[in-house]
């Protein structure tokens, strides 16, 4: 089999599809293309109360596409709770080169000179398509997510995919939607003007996102 291309992956998430492997070590990609589609309401993003008291107690340092094929790594190695991944030797090819192309980027959380938590995705228009997170520290990964949904609010982004729905991801308002609905949505926010800024002020999500969370823990 030919292996993929970036142009075809690009054409592929435009139309709602998205390759998986079936684990690490498996070569082969299939698409996916589920009945129902996580996404996050940029508009309704929750952040718990004691989550952010956390985050301004932990005080990560976010850095955005400082070590993306790192984050990458991360993301794909196995942890007690996922003894396996979906993240393939060729789906990290593909993706570092969107990431050459300035498509794909990372949200990294730092603490003591170290990469502790991050996530990593692609953006295409104003869609976002969250691919995959990682975390070595306490609220590292949420840290990440919450500045990722700051940069995103302000760069005009009207879509974050999240593909699936975990309980981890319900926290913040993840739900999901029937795939007609999903590609409605998909197929305007890929034709809106937005910019990703790795260099917005890492200080902002008090300003754009605390305020815009629901109050209740």
């Amino acid at each position: 089999m030919r292996p993929l291309t970036p142009e075809v992956l690009l054409r592929a998430y435009s139309a709602g599809i998205f390759p998986m492997a079936r684990s690490r070590e498996d070569a082969r990609l299939y698409w996916v293309d589920p009945d129902e589609r996580g996404i996050i309401p940029l508009t309704g993003f929750h952040v718990p109360r004691s989550l952010r008291r956390a985050l301004k107690r932990d005080g990560f340092e976010i850095r955005c596409n400082h070590s993306f094929e790192q984050v990458m790594a991360l993301c794909a190695e196995p942890t007690p709770a996922r003894p396996d991944t979906w993240i393939n030797d060729q789906i990290i090819r593909l993706f570092v080169e969107l990431h050459h192309l300035g498509l794909a980027h990372s949200v990294e959380a730092w603490a003591d000179g170290e990469m502790v938590g991050g996530l990593y995705g692609l953006a295409l228009g104003g869609a976002f398509f969250g691919e995959s997170m990682f975390s070595r520290r306490t609220d590292a990964s949420k840290a990440a997510l919450v500045h990722l949904v700051g940069r995103l609010r302000r760069g005009g982004f009207t879509l974050l995919d999240t593909q699936f729905v975990t309980e981890h991801l319900e926290r913040f308002g993840a739900t999901q939607i029937p795939r007609k609905e999903y590609l409605g949505r998909l197929g305007h926010a890929v034709q809106q003007p937005a910019r990703f800024r790795p260099d917005l002020d890492v200080d902002l999500f008090d300003a754009l996102v605390l305020p815009c969370a629901a109050d209740e823990a």
